[in-house]
C-alpha cells in the first residue's frame, strides 16, 4: 500500500515540481534548506533531506498564485489525469498528519509510538520499518490514516538523544497552547537537525534553542 501512495505522490510532483515551477522549486528549496547545511549532493543525507523537502512541498507549503498546496491543488490541473481509486488516495492523504514521535516499543510488527505533542499513544500495524528504531528514540514524520492504522511517508527525520530536552520543553508548550503553529515547529526542528550534521564544533545545546544563531 505505501507504494501505491508513493507512486501518485511522484505522478503529482512531476507536474508541481515540473519546468513551470522551477522557479517554485527554487525559492521552496532556499526557505526549506537556507542555512541548516550545505546542498551537496554527494552527502550522505541527500537523499533522506530530498525526501523530507518534498514532503513538505507536497504536503505542506502553499505554492504561490495557488494558495494552496499540491496535495490540495492535486485535482485542478487539466493535464493530470487521475483513476477513482487515485481520487480516493489524494482524498485520504488530505486527512495526513505531521507528528513528532516518541518509539516506545515493537510488538509482533506494530509500531507503538507517542505523539509528543498531543502526548497520545498511536500504533503503526503491519509496519514495513520495524527495526533500526532505538529506545525512546524522537523522530519526526507525517503518517497517513488507513483504517484503524496509518502508513508513514518517507520524510523520516531522527534527532540526536541529547536534544530531546529542548523537544520535550517545546512539545509540551504547543501541548499547552492549541495556537501555537506545530508545522512550524517541525520545520524548525527539521533544520536544528542538520545544523547539528554541520556544526560538529558546536554544543548541540547552542543549536537545539530558541536563541539560535548560526
Amino acid at each position: 500500500m505505501i507504494i501505491e501512495y508513493n507512486h501518485l505522490m511522484d505522478k503529482v510532483l512531476q507536474f508541481f515540481a515540473g519546468e513551470q515551477f522551477q522557479d517554485e522549486i527554487r525559492i521552496a528549496k532556499r526557505d526549506f534548506f537556507d542555512s541548516s547545511s550545505i546542498f551537496d549532493e554527494g552527502s550522505s543525507h541527500f537523499e533522506l533531506r530530498m525526501a523530507q523537502f518534498f514532503d513538505w512541498y507536497f504536503f505542506s507549503r502553499k505554492l504561490r498564485g495557488y494558495e494552496c498546496t499540491p496535495l490540495e491543488g492535486a485535482l485542478l490541473p487539466r493535464e493530470l489525469k487521475y483513476t477513482p481509486s487515485e481520487i480516493e488516495m489524494i482524498n485520504i492523504m488530505k486527512r495526513h498528519k505531521n507528528c513528532l514521535f516518541e518509539y516506545i516499543k515493537t510488538k509482533n510488527s506494530n509500531l507503538i509510538l507517542r505523539d509528543l505533542v498531543s502526548d497520545k499513544k498511536i500504533t503503526v500495524k503491519e509496519s514495513p520499518f520495524v527495526s533500526g528504531f532505538a529506545e525512546d528514540e524522537i523522530f519526526q514524520v507525517r503518517v497517513i490514516p488507513i483504517g484503524d492504522s496509518y502508513i508513514f511517508t518517507r520524510g523520516f527525520c531522527f534527532h540526536p538523544p541529547e536534544a530531546k530536552k529542548f523537544i520535550y520543553q517545546e512539545a509540551k508548550r504547543h501541548r499547552k497552547n492549541p495556537d501555537l503553529n506545530v508545522e512550524l515547529l517541525l520545520l524548525k526542528l527539521t533544520k536544528m537537525r542538520y545544523k547539528y550534521e554541520q556544526y560538529k564544533h558546536v554544543t548541540i545545546n547552542k543549536i537545539y534553542c530558541n536563541e539560535i544563531a548560526l
